[in-house]
């Protein structure tokens, strides 16, 4: 069997679990633990049917990291509900989800699963950089379509996308990305820039959509091309040369912002799949009455682990 990273964009996949397992779903005092119950089971699904030998549960040691905003001030802004001078602004995170994040950590710690966060960083650079630095094939999943640009045939890098609810997961490489948008992984981060992401905070381009943005690249390769075309004032229509134009500052900021990092110097971690520790496991039964979600992903890494 050959080794496999699968690498978690955590917040992604909780948060999807919080908004899909009902919050009637407690713990033996009352507490809910819907988002802890939900991540075990999507753990246990993708463990079952991608059979990774390794995985890491990625981490937003810092969701909006300050470097960002002073690019864009507008990047994410609209889910800050308090601004923090010294330290990262808090994210705008339901209570009940919030109360559940330790409980999380203590089940993917009970699990073997290690967390990976890095300072002033993304949760998507964390991935970025441990897909990019791996020897092993790598399974990235995640519902943030900004991981697109990671996709790679050749480096056996692939998007287990999670967009349309764990009952339709897609699995995207180069050939279906390329169906999907019309341009090559390596031509994604430069299509969002284009088009732009509300759901970031992103402007794109005003007038500029998915249409445009990938006969553009098709046309000029990369945004850089786009710009040097716009400016030349030849082989590109009036119209959209004068939107490429207008928004020159903003185009030349918005890469560094939508480009993940893929160069963080992280320290080393085992993240080969072993059998979870009974007591661990027993412990957070317990506590937290998780019942088949727990035994579910524990039988699921498990058996990845004895293969």
């Amino acid at each position: 069997m050959t080794d496999r990273l699968m690498l978690l964009d955590t917040a992604s996949l909780y948060f999807r679990a919080f908004y899909g397992v009902p919050d009637t779903v407690r713990s033996p005092d009352g507490r809910p633990v819907n988002a802890v119950r939900g991540l075990l089971d999507m753990i246990a699904k993708l463990v079952s049917a991608y059979e990774p030998t390794h995985l890491v549960a990625c981490w937003d040691d810092n969701w909006r990291p300050q470097w960002r905003v002073d690019l864009i001030p507008s990047y994410k802004a609209h889910r800050v509900v308090e601004t923090v001078p010294t330290g990262p602004d808090v994210e705008e995170v339901p209570d009940a989800l919030d109360a559940q994040v330790p409980i999380i950590r203590e089940a993917l710690g009970a699990l073997g699963i290690p967390v990976v966060g890095a300072a002033e960083h993304e949760a998507d650079d964390v991935i970025a950089s441990l897909a990019s630095q791996s020897s092993l094939a790598v399974d990235v999943v995640t519902g943030d379509r900004d991981l697109f640009q990671l996709v790679d045939d050749a480096r056996g890098i692939r998007v287990i996308y999670t967009g349309r609810g764990m009952s339709n997961l897609e699995v995207l490489d180069d050939a279906a990305v390329t169906a999907k948008y019309r341009v090559l992984p390596s031509q994604y981060a430069d299509f969002a820039v284009l088009r732009g992401d509300a759901s970031d905070g992103l402007p794109g381009v005003a007038g500029v959509g998915e249409k445009t943005a990938a006969a553009l690249l098709a046309a000029h390769g990369d945004l850089a091309g786009i710009r040097s075309t716009a400016q030349s004032g030849s082989g590109m229509t009036a119209g959209v040369r004068a939107k490429i134009l207008a928004a020159a500052d903003y185009l030349a900021v918005a890469p560094r912002v939508v480009e993940v990092v893929r160069t963080l110097d992280l320290p080393p971690v085992d993240a080969r799949l072993r059998i979870p520790d009974a007591g661990a496991v027993d412990a957070l039964a317990t506590t937290w009455g998780l019942g088949a979600s727990l035994d579910r992903a524990v039988a699921a890494v498990a058996s990845a682990a004895a293969r």
